[in-house]
């Protein structure tokens, strides 16, 4: 299994429990193969330049270990689900 980390970044707008849903999604594909090792709430921060006319997003930083077929689905899945405003996944040193 490899080492990743994960920046996910919400519409700032987004209601709380439909982004905790979207996010414990993205948790279940993660878990489904491989482990979450750490989860940082960073909450709303402001943004370097805006993205659509925001000037936030709520984010979370997620340390996992999974295996390398799962980050296709993971990318697929945040891609579609509406309350994400963008996602970055980084593999991390062994």
């Amino acid at each position: 299994m490899n080492k990743y980390e994960v920046i996910v970044m919400f519409y700032p707008d987004v209601e709380e429990e439909k982004r905790t849903k979207a996010f414990d999604r993205l948790q279940n594909i993660i878990n489904s193969a491989g482990s979450v090792k750490n989860i940082d709430d960073w909450g709303m921060r402001k943004l370097a330049y805006e993205i659509e006319y925001y000037k936030e997003a709520y984010y979370y930083l997620v340390e996992f270990e999974a295996q390398p077929e799962i980050i296709k689905e993971f990318d697929r899945v945040s891609g579609i689900l509406e309350p994400v405003m963008r996602h970055m996944v980084v593999r991390l040193e062994d």
